[in-house]
């Protein structure tokens, strides 16, 4: 009786062993674990994003639009603008260009970012589901706006998928940890 229970709890570390290679390795460093630095002015576009437009003393055509599905922003008498992958400065050039062509004479226009895509968590979380972006947002800090964490939730690693990737990744979860905009994030269950 006392082997089968040894040989029983070897197996278990056995099959424990082989389901943790399984999901590749725990990435504990790079570009997640470094403070945010990169300027606001590189922000990537996506569906989800809104973006605030003011054309200069044309306050009609001035306003707070979002990315559509399709990767464009509808801005008044042009139309949609490509936006995904793209900065606001760029889509802000290209409206510019649309409204000199025609519409407006020597159109002043100026844009920021005033929305980011939201961010969602699932998994042994207490409340899964969409939240909004904050700039700066640590993978703890999205845990607790989900409400924490649920009693059998994995304390040491987090999946995480970026917008536009397929795989999740495996990281450390430490506070350093950041959440980009549209990540996808699952919190895991622990064995024991």
């Amino acid at each position: 009786m006392h082997n089968r229970l040894k040989l029983s709890f070897a197996l278990l570390l056995l099959l424990t062993a082989c389901a943790e290679t399984g999901r590749g390795p725990i990435v504990s460093s790079g570009s997640r674990y470094v403070a945010n630095n990169a300027d606001v002015s590189e922000y990537r576009l996506a569906t989800g994003d809104r973006i605030k437009v003011i054309v200069f003393n044309e306050p009609t055509l001035s306003g707070d639009f979002g990315v559509a599905a399709d990767g464009s922003v509808s801005l008044p008498l042009i139309g949609p603008v490509p936006a995904s992958g793209r900065t606001v400065s760029e889509v802000i050039a290209d409206a510019q260009a649309r409204y000199a062509d025609g519409l407006l004479r020597n159109p002043k226009l100026s844009g920021e970012v005033s929305v980011l895509r939201p961010f969602f968590i699932l998994g042994e979380v207490e409340a899964p589901g969409s939240y909004p972006y904050a700039v700066g947002l640590s993978a703890m800090n999205a845990i607790a706006t989900a409400k924490g964490f649920t009693p059998r939730a994995d304390h040491d690693v987090v999946l995480i998928r970026r917008q536009g990737e397929t795989e999740e990744v495996r990281y450390r979860l430490t506070p350093e940890l950041l959440v980009y905009p549209g990540d996808t994030i699952r919190v895991g269950e622990r064995y024991f």
